[in-house]
């Protein structure tokens, strides 16, 4: 069944059973984006804290528009 034919029935629904349907879909798009992280794993997060080289290639850049 594609989505045309689901139209005339889900014109039919109540708002309630409309707004379950609506929650059902955002649901699965939204499974179908994330990406998938398993529980207790520890992932690599980049950070420019403590990054001596994008520090000093800031500086040099400040020191260039003077």
């Amino acid at each position: 069944m594609n989505a045309v034919e689901l139209f005339p029935t889900l014109r039919n629904l109540t708002r309630a059973e409309k707004l379950k349907v609506m929650q059902f879909l955002v649901s699965e798009l939204s499974r179908d984006e994330e990406p998938s992280l398993d529980q207790g794993a520890t992932y690599p997060i980049w950070s420019p804290l403590n990054s001596h080289t994008a520090a000093h290639q800031l500086a040099q850049l400040l020191e260039s528009d003077e």
